[in-house]
């Protein structure tokens, strides 16, 4: 371990490292795998003269930092499944005000109420869902403690550039390991530095305009559709980002991210020293989805392995579209049990001898 590294739970240096890069508003409920977040940020405000609000539910939770963030303040909320499915209307309300936020989804398993154990099964959600209209959300997804507190700061930065909200999707297992981290140098943040946030106004003082609530309520259809489509369109250009480990020569390529992505990089390893071609492109965002990793992939591949916590494969589908469904999609997928690398290559040797089913 590196001088400068300590030992921290995902979910404690993700509440850190918020922290250190200028975070002084967060709001949020106890839900398992991410009440640390919030015990964390209970005692942690304090110190840095910041505020950590316990609110008495989630919607709550998302609509206080709608708020703080319209102020100017680097705001941050975080929830698991069935308190992440609440914030679904601020989420949109956030995209109609141009208003940049931080929300964190440590994912668990189930419908409904679920459990607590670790799942994959809230990709849909994150990447299809965030409110009503057209709603699109840029979503990163670590798979280190290390990189839970890097995308943090990655995450505030993103969402002041697009005045866009981004997601942080994490997991159980992720948020509750311990890991090696280094944490970003300690920084204040201005919340007086736009000039579109909501500012004191004095009697006599110019009016101006300030945060929307939204284009559509000011009749103003042609510039809610371009600035709108302008934006998305920027994002899916300049924000893909991925990692490919030896998908140039593959004949089987895994596609994975967080948790099963660290075993699906031990299986690919472990494939190479046994003569399998084995490669794997690692999403870092969901949204955007990183299309431009596969064009790395070779000719010769003979198929794209999804390796996820979820019974649907819900990355399924974008996968498809990233390859313009030119090669068979199969299916590694469990629902709270993380993936085996030993499993994962058995699967990649009978897809190669033609004997796996294609996912459906």
């Amino acid at each position: 371990m590196d001088n400068n590294e300590v030992i921290m739970k995902g979910n404690e240096a993700l509440a850190e490292a918020a922290i250190r890069v200028g975070c002084r508003f967060f709001s949020g409920y106890p839900i398992t795998p991410q009440t640390e977040i919030l015990e964390y940020m209970s005692w942690r405000m304090d110190e840095v003269g910041g505020e950590a609000i316990q609110t008495e539910d989630e919607l709550a939770g998302i609509n206080m930092v709608l708020g703080a963030s319209a102020a100017g303040a680097r705001a941050l909320t975080s929830s698991a499944g069935p308190g992440f499915s609440l914030k679904q209307e601020g989420i949109s309300y956030l995209v109609a005000a141009d208003l940049p936020a931080v929300i964190v989804d440590v994912a668990r398993i189930g419908n409904g109420l679920g459990d607590i154990s670790q799942s994959q099964s809230d990709y849909h959600l994150v990447t299809k869902g965030n409110g009503h209209g057209d709603t699109m959300v840029i979503a990163l997804t670590p798979a280190t403690v290390q990189e839970t507190a890097d995308f943090v700061a990655l995450a505030f930065e993103l969402a002041e550039k697009y005045r866009h909200p981004v997601i942080i999707l994490s997991d159980a297992a992720i948020g509750q390991m311990m890991e090696g981290v280094a944490l970003p140098e300690m920084k204040e943040h201005d919340i007086n530095k736009f000039d579109w946030t909501v500012k004191g106004h004095k009697k006599g003082d110019p009016v101006r305009k300030i945060v929307n609530t939204s284009y559509i309520c000011e009749g103003d259809f042609v510039g809610y559709e371009s600035i709108l489509r302008n934006k998305y369109n920027q994002i899916k250009k300049e924000e893909q980002r991925w990692e490919n480990v030896e998908v140039s020569d593959a004949e089987v390529v895994i596609v994975a991210y967080g948790i099963s992505s660290r075993v699906a990089k031990e299986a690919v390893k472990v494939a190479r020293k046994q003569g399998i071609k084995l490669g794997l492109i690692r999403p870092q965002t969901i949204t955007p989805f990183p299309v431009k990793a596969f064009d790395e992939i070779s000719k010769d591949c003979k198929g794209i392995m999804i390796v996820e916590m979820s019974i649907m494969g819900q990355l399924k589908d974008d996968v498809k579209l990233a390859t313009k469904c030119t090669l068979p999609i199969y299916g590694y997928l469990t629902s709270y049990i993380v993936p085996d690398s030993e499993k994962i290559i058995a699967l990649a040797k009978d897809i190669l001898a033609g004997k796996a089913k294609e996912v459906v």
